[in-house]
């Protein structure tokens, strides 16, 4: 649940931005703001939370983050206009990366080898849920009330989180595995992640496949609603084809931990993406292409190389610098939200004019991700011969 609340905050506004939009008197433009703002401050603020827990230990930094998350959802909820709401949006980002960074790390702090793969790949399900759950959810708040009840549902997670990390999750980082709580060794662990060719390679591989399926988690409202035609309670439609093949290919990941070697998962993960890519584009092109369910073939199948890949990638980035794991998923999560955040309002609003649209841009941020891959592959292969 700490995992997930990352993509959820992202997701469970979708169907309430039709009442937004009357309420604020703005456009769907304007409301994608609504999900750049929040990704744009989570990255921004993502880069510090994996070293400071680091230094301070997982718990104080999850449970800290957990509480302003809670209180930025209310204020959300207050929110009079576009502009109050975006800076709700923003502390709520800021807020989110807390739990969503951290939480991945105790898996690593506290298992190793296939154990760790099949955790990894067990949050990676319950992570892919979000997404699915987020706008189905929003779309029923919307029947009992207006859109405000959909941010006071945020804040009640939030408090619910709090409890339960103090009830149940143990302290992973033990104070002599630290590192000194000082803004010289934060930076200097932020440059020693930087500095690592290995990780830019696997980071920006998994990043640019992962953004071709958030091209339409990201872009949601504007190809249900405006490219579908669909209404606020369609969400489903999408998302649950979707986010059912990312948490198959992740469950599959679990299984055959120990069985198939973890890179040869990831290519063919990647492998699968490039024909989810390739399909949507050419279903795309069909004249029953913008028709249901055909739109939907290209990324389910994009989805089910993701989950297959995604849980082997975070743990191949964790491995590179175990002392300084926080700080590894810290560098990850803020390659792939600046990324994501600038898409979804520079990209999104454009290539996202039309079904076709979405499926071009789609198997071309895939197309870079498995080259990045193949390179990584690469250069391993070559220094092993060397070794």
């Amino acid at each position: 649940m700490l995992a997930m609340i990352g993509p959820f905050s992202i997701d469970t506004p979708f169907p309430a931005f039709d009442s937004m939009e009357r309420d604020f008197s703005v456009g769907s433009g304007e409301m994608q703001l609504v999900v750049t703002t929040y990704m744009l401050a989570f990255a921004a603020v993502s880069i510090f939370h994996g070293p400071l827990s680091d230094a301070i230990g997982r718990r104080p930094v999850i449970v800290g983050s957990l509480a302003v998350y809670a209180l930025a959802s209310i204020a959300c909820a207050f929110a009079p206009s576009l502009a109050w709401l975006l800076v709700g949006r923003a502390v709520q980002g800021v807020a989110a990366g807390g739990s969503t960074i951290v939480s991945r790390t105790v898996i690593r702090d506290l298992f190793d080898g296939h154990e760790a793969q099949r955790l990894m790949s067990r949050v990676a399900v319950i992570f892919g849920l979000a997404p699915a759950i987020a706008p189905i959810l929003g779309g029923v708040l919307l029947q009992l009330g207006p859109w405000p009840l959909v941010f006071w549902f945020m804040g009640l997670l939030g408090a619910v989180l709090i409890a339960a990390t103090l009830l149940v999750l143990p302290e992973s980082h033990p104070p002599e595995d630290r590192v000194p709580l000082r803004v010289g060794e934060v930076v200097a662990g932020l440059l020693e992640v930087g500095r690592l060719a290995a990780f830019h390679r696997i980071a920006w591989a998994g990043t640019f496949v992962f953004a071709a399926q958030f091209l339409y988690i990201g872009g949601a409202a504007i190809f249900v609603g405006d490219v579908l035609g669909m209404g606020e309670l369609d969400y489903w439609k999408l998302f649950v084809p979707m986010i059912g093949a990312m948490m198959i290919g992740s469950t599959i990941s679990g299984r055959t931990a120990g069985v198939v070697d973890p890179h040869r998962l990831i290519g063919i993960g990647f492998g699968l993406a490039i024909a989810g890519g390739a399909l949507g584009v050419a279903t795309a092109l069909t004249p029953w292409g913008a028709s249901m369910p055909w739109p939907l073939l290209g990324v389910t199948v994009l989805a089910l190389g993701n989950g297959l890949a995604y849980p082997n990638i975070q743990l191949m980035m964790l491995d590179l610098l175990p002392r300084r794991r926080g700080a590894v998923m810290s560098g990850a999560t803020f390659v792939t939200l600046s990324f994501n955040a600038i898409a979804a309002f520079a990209i999104t609003p454009y290539a996202g004019t039309s079904v076709l649209g979405f499926a071009l841009t789609a198997l071309a941020m895939v197309t870079c991700g498995y080259l990045l891959w193949w390179r990584h592959s690469t250069v391993t292969r070559s220094l092993a011969d060397v070794g």
